[in-house]
């Protein structure tokens, strides 16, 4: 017998995000999330998104025991934005049973005809900064912190209940060099020159003046909605959501992976990377302390692979070659660290501007995600 149920309360949640964690105990591949930073995320008076976005969260039961989870969420400052009546999905985890999947989204589908929603677009969460897409190929590659990793029946299960694609995301693998490439080196300096462009010293500014250094990473932060506004499935941060990402920032902040380019003494183009967390989400198992703590400091110290969080330009200084003084002050950060490979997140398919800046590298396409989407009526499974 299957009963899904609505959840609000702190222990109901923390079966929720627990489930996750139990699941893919066993996955090599999989690194779940911190308890801390789900109950930040699903709780309205940390995430600042709630003020134009509601969320409904659920939990199925088989035989008594929780076999899946899903929450909704009805974005309405999305939708003002696309014109689009869509009611998001995220967090959804499954048994391989497909009962239990028909059974969660039942509960969606139940919610977005009371709001009158057209279509239910997944996985997507609040923001761009969320994880988002479902792993539709690399099962057999480990999962970044900004990812979430799925079994490949999760697709079977989408696929039966009629679901279709709506965009994909594409994420790469690459190989930093042994050295900087002297061609490279020469046109940034180059682009440097010809557009008056510096780079700040971060190493500095974060070691004798934290303050200062606040001020330029959300000037970043602003460039983020600039440059991203034009994506699927982006909507604007506001000042509160910023801190709380420069929070995030500072926890895996190592200067050397961040570069910000300045004009004039202003941000207008920056790229963030950061050391793999996957090893410390594998053992921390949903908590830093006790058990992530030690692999938190190795992790930060003895960096073999590292993850791209980040890159903006402002679309005044497009096209004019501030990303290449990104990736050649990155790369060399990385290689004085010893970094042997840098995974990027998801990117969208039809983003090729970003997707070109790896061109010159040698790299492998190695994982893809989808955002699948499911018409509210009539539903496409009955």
């Amino acid at each position: 017998m299957i009963t899904v149920k609505e959840i609000s309360s702190k222990r109901d949640k923390k079966k929720f995000f627990k489930f996750l964690i139990d699941l893919y105990k066993d996955n090599e591949y999989a690194c779940p999330n911190l308890y801390m930073d789900e109950f930040a995320e699903f709780d309205p008076a940390v995430n600042d998104a709630f003020r134009f976005a509601d969320c409904k969260m659920f939990l199925a039961y088989k035989d008594g025991k929780i076999a899946g989870r899903i929450a909704g969420i009805w974005h309405r400052g999305a939708n003002e934005k696309s014109g689009l009546k869509q009611l998001r999905f995220t967090r959804f985890d499954v048994i391989d049973d497909f009962e239990v999947t028909k059974a969660l989204f039942a509960e969606l589908f139940k919610w977005a005809e009371q709001l009158g929603m057209d279509e239910i677009i997944g996985p997507i969460s609040f923001s761009d900064l969320n994880e988002e897409g479902m792993l539709i190929a690399g099962f057999d590659k480990p999962s970044t912190y900004i990812e979430i990793y799925n079994y490949p029946y999760y697709v079977e299960h989408m696929e039966k209940l009629g679901a279709y694609k709506v965009v994909d995301w594409n994420c790469f693998r690459i190989t930093v060099p042994d050295k900087i490439d002297e061609r490279l080196q020469r046109l940034s300096d180059a682009i440097a020159k010809r557009n008056g462009y510096t780079i700040l010293d971060v190493a500095y500014l974060y070691k004798h003046d934290r303050k200062k250094l606040n001020g330029y990473i959300m000037q970043c932060l602003d460039i983020l909605d600039e440059a991203y506004a034009p994506l699927y499935g982006t909507t604007p941060l506001n000042d509160k959501q910023k801190k709380r990402e420069m929070a995030s920032i500072y926890m895996v902040l190592i200067p050397e992976f961040s570069t910000l380019v300045l004009k004039d003494g202003k941000v207008i183009a920056y790229g963030f990377m950061m050391p793999s967390m996957f090893n410390v989400l594998r053992k921390a198992r949903g908590s830093i302390f006790p058990r992530g703590l030690i692999p938190y400091i190795k992790a930060m110290k003895h960096i073999e692979v590292a993850d791209l969080m980040s890159i903006g330009v402002t679309k005044e200084h497009n096209n004019r070659g501030a990303a290449a003084l990104i990736i050649t002050n990155c790369l060399k950060g990385l290689i004085e660290h010893g970094v042997k490979f840098t995974e990027t997140g998801p990117m969208l398919e039809t983003n090729r501007r970003i997707q070109n800046l790896w061109s010159n590298f040698e790299y492998d396409a190695s994982k893809r995600r989808r955002c699948w989407g499911l018409q509210v009526k009539p539903k496409p499974y009955v």
